[in-house]
């Protein structure tokens, strides 16, 4: 897959989701969100939006968003945003580099 394909889904998914978003939550996240509603006395649907703000930033910061989109598309999440990948910035796909023999590269 691709940097096209990475944002043909992601502009399919967010056409896709509604405005509000219906969650069927087990019983330990229901319990979860109560808590988090009654000590920061916000809504539940500012507690979500928070919390996936959360969990983006905390993918993001770890590496794991890159780590699964380059598994699945081949490129990362600053190649996404700025449109093009590195080798694309770098003008790799414009100007091709004769192969190297690196066969001796290390030897001394």
């Amino acid at each position: 897959m691709s940097l096209d394909d990475l944002t043909v889904d992601v502009e399919e998914t967010y056409e896709s989701l509604d405005e509000e978003i219906s969650l069927d939550l087990d019983d330990d996240t229901r319990q979860e969100l109560t808590m988090l509603m009654a000590a920061l006395d916000k809504e539940e649907g500012d507690i979500v939006e928070q919390a996936v703000r959360l969990l983006f930033q905390s993918t993001v910061e770890t590496g794991k968003l890159d780590f699964h989109l380059r598994s699945g598309y081949d490129v990362t999440y600053d190649e996404y945003l700025s449109g093009m990948t590195y080798e694309e910035m770098g003008g790799g796909i414009q100007y091709p580099q004769q192969q190297q023999n690196d066969e001796r590269r290390y030897q001394f």
